[in-house]
């Protein structure tokens, strides 16, 4: 499938079933319970195993234990591939701490313009560190789908650059792009109904839910083209 295929298509899959999408729109907005997020995160991800397996509908919310359980293992993903992050913000905020202790003792506007310039640098360097982070867990929990949830999948780094180099790397950056900025451009168009009553309501129970259905059924058609070009061989 080329980019606007994937694009296009799931765009119209949360529309395939509406009951669905309020479903998921009533566990987002549980969500500031903490423990529901867990199911947000386990049903984008039954999304990706339903697509990997050929399936177009969108999953049911049974088997709530196992929903859960698959939450959990991508928050567990999350978390170990922030790590580079972590560190490269624990570097930022060392050095920046020990320019602004350095500046007490010194010309104070000089010091801080250094420190503004490299605060800089090294936020630039966090979305560049962030953007590479993301395209990795993407495809490392698309991964640990294509292996029916097995936790080890998602670290397996050789089988997560193979996916990606049968998409092509041109390929994978430019669509995930893409999706990125329509679901934020969603995401804009539904926080500016918030300025009327009903768009409180409508963003977390319609629109949250809606975006977060197309974008994980697009990266799972993204992989599921490195996956026909596996089976071709």
């Amino acid at each position: 499938m080329d980019i606007g295929e994937i694009v296009s298509d799931a765009i119209k899959y949360p529309s395939s079933d509406w009951g669905k999408v309020l479903i998921l729109g009533v566990i987002c907005i549980a969500s500031i319970l903490i423990v529901p997020i867990f199911l947000v995160m386990g049903y984008t991800f039954r999304i990706i195993k339903a697509t990997l397996a050929g399936v177009d509908e969108l999953p049911e919310f049974d088997e709530i234990g196992d929903m859960f359980v698959d939450g959990l293992k991508i928050f567990v993903v999350g978390i170990i591939y922030s790590i580079p992050l972590m560190i490269v913000y624990g570097i930022m905020y060392f050095i920046g701490m020990g320019m602004m202790t350095t500046a007490s003792y010194m010309d104070y506007t000089a010091v801080s313009s250094a420190a503004f310039g490299l605060m800089t640098i090294l936020y630039i360097v966090i979305a560049i560190v962030g953007f590479i982070v993301s395209l990795f867990e993407l495809m490392a929990i698309a991964n640990m789908a294509y292996y029916d949830g097995e936790l080890g999948a998602a670290f397996r780094f050789s089988e997560i650059l193979e996916h990606i180099s049968r998409i092509g790397w041109g390929k994978y950056i430019i669509t995930l792009i893409v999706i990125w900025i329509l679901a934020a451009i969603g995401y804009f168009i539904g926080s500016l109904t918030m300025i009327i009553l009903i768009g409180i309501i409508l963003l977390p129970l319609v629109i949250l839910p809606y975006i977060l259905m197309f974008m994980y059924r697009a990266v799972a058609l993204l992989v599921a083209s490195s996956l026909e070009g596996e089976v071709a061989e």
